[in-house]
């Protein structure tokens, strides 16, 4: 054997063995994993070893010697590893139990657990979210079947039960109607932090603002200067968790502010950025906390109280604003562990902390036979900076499929042309993007129908293609910080 063919031998070889001690190291514990979740628990963990390395330098070299370069191999890492080295001369008895097929088939099998059956084997199931007049609109619904939507969802955070019963029946009567399966998503509001108009502006609730004006934020139960401009936040106790430096965004991301006094219940904030085509703080808009981890996120009081509606009615429960295994924990507690029976959990990632503690998320998943994962890149975007979105979406892709998890591919998919009737370029390349999830999910908009048979034609078209991109692993810090959480 030639000695550069040699040398890469002895360098798979040597991963090789870390992946074999790293499956059975300290980072390979979940208590209570499900039986048939070993597979994916083991090779999620050997792809985050692997993913812990810097083998771009290897990975050509491979590629150069007409071998595989490991890229597009999350799902059955090691399996594929070992078919290389016995490109090189190594010998195995039999392959690894985890191999391309069996991986790619539990994936499947978990897809059609949480999406149902399906109608066309080229594309990624689709999501569409409900407006509350699609509750009174039954032909729509019928519509929204025949032009493609495998599921519907319903946001908590809007309407009532009242609203979401009408809703249901809407969707069950068009299945009777058009023969065709569709199955129910609810979303939990999560934690709903907006902000509050406390000092000046109070009446109208709205202030004007500019950058590099020094305003506070407080608790409600601290003393307010009526003639400062004070806003408060919705989630209680929000105040103590913030330190200097920490970013707090407004509206969407269109205005931000950094801590530069912190306090138990007053921060004093200098407005840093105002995009914003009007520079006011408004009372009932968005906040977020990109840099701040908040301990107390997880199931509000009010998510509880619509659980029991959820278990009744819904194949599938979105859990929004999850961020670590515990707050998942708290969940799957409270549906019953039937195997094969939903609701299934879909965890939305859209916190800073739940991109952190994504392998912790998705090995407390493991607990159960099925769940899938929402790339919300709403809040997620906000929360990470839009520059690093297109990054970490990819990473959730990859570990997911590590991890042989279902995934859903949401927000502002055609956006424009729901809105309009006409989707702008990038749009287009964002949407056949999208090819690389189980499932995409649409917004409501006036356009709807055009946007389901636009998007299943950009998918059958993209789809066939995304086999053929080869990717080159970088470090992640997501790999590297869970292994130093877990030594």
């Amino acid at each position: 054997m030639p000695e550069d063919l040699t040398q890469i031998r002895t360098r798979l070889e040597a991963i090789e063995q870390q992946l074999l001690t790293g499956a059975n190291g300290p980072a390979f514990q979940p208590a209570g994993l499900h039986p048939g979740q070993e597979p994916a628990a083991r090779n999620l963990v050997q792809y985050l070893h692997l993913r812990s390395m810097d083998i771009r330098d290897l990975q050509d070299e491979l590629h150069r010697h007409g071998l595989s370069s490991l890229a597009s191999a999350e799902s059955h890492i090691q399996c594929q590893l070992e078919a290389v080295l016995q490109r090189l001369g190594k010998e195995y008895p039999q392959p690894s139990g985890c191999t391309a097929d069996i991986s790619r088939s539990a994936i499947n099998r978990r897809a059609e657990l949480l999406f149902g059956g399906k109608r066309d084997p080229d594309i990624p199931y689709i999501m569409v979210t409900f407006d509350t007049s699609f509750a009174h609109n039954g032909q729509l619904v019928e519509d929204l079947l025949i032009h493609g939507m495998n599921v519907a969802r319903i946001n908590c955070a809007h309407d009532d039960e009242r609203v979401w019963a009408t809703m249901i029946r809407s969707v069950k009567k068009a299945v009777e109607a058009t023969r065709l399966e569709c199955r129910i998503y609810m979303d939990l509001a999560g934690p709903k932090i907006r902000t509050v108009i406390l000092g000046k502006g109070k009446k109208k609730k709205k202030v004007k603002i500019e950058e590099n004006e020094h305003i506070l934020l407080t608790e409600s139960s601290a003393r307010i200067d009526k003639d400062a401009t004070v806003i408060g936040c919705t989630l209680p106790g929000m105040v103590r968790y913030l330190e200097k430096g920490h970013r707090v965004l407004f509206d969407d991301g269109a205005i931000e502010a950094v801590v530069e006094q912190a306090g138990e219940e007053t921060a004093g904030l200098r407005i840093s950025r105002i995009s914003a085509a009007k520079p006011a703080l408004k009372a009932e808009k968005g906040m977020n906390f990109p840099d701040t981890s908040i301990g107390m996120i997880g199931l509000t009081a009010y998510d509880r109280s619509c659980l029991p509606f959820v278990l009744e009615h819904a194949d599938l429960v979105g859990y929004s604003f999850v961020e670590t295994a515990a707050g998942l924990a708290d969940l799957q507690d409270l549906l019953p562990p039937v195997a094969g029976k939903g609701p299934y959990i879909i965890l939305k990632i859209e916190r800073a902390a739940a991109v952190e503690n994504l392998p912790e998320l998705l090995l407390q998943g493991m607990t159960r036979d099925a769940f899938g994962i929402m790339i919300a890149r709403g809040d997620l975007a906000i929360e990470i900076g839009f520059e690093r979105l297109s990054e970490i979406q990819e990473e959730i892709l990859w570990l997911s499929e590590a991890a042989h998890v279902p995934v859903i591919w949401a927000t502002q998919v055609l956006e424009s042309m729901n809105k309009t009737g006409l989707a702008t370029r990038s749009e287009v390349t964002d949407a056949a993007y999208s090819a690389f999830a189980e499932c995409v999910m649409v917004n409501k908009g006036s356009h709807v129908l055009d946007v389901l048979d636009i998007l299943r034609d950009i998918l059958r078209r993209s789809g066939g293609h995304h086999i053929k991109k080869r990717y080159s692993f970088r470090p992640l810090h997501i790999a590297r910080n869970f292994l130093d959480r877990h030594r």
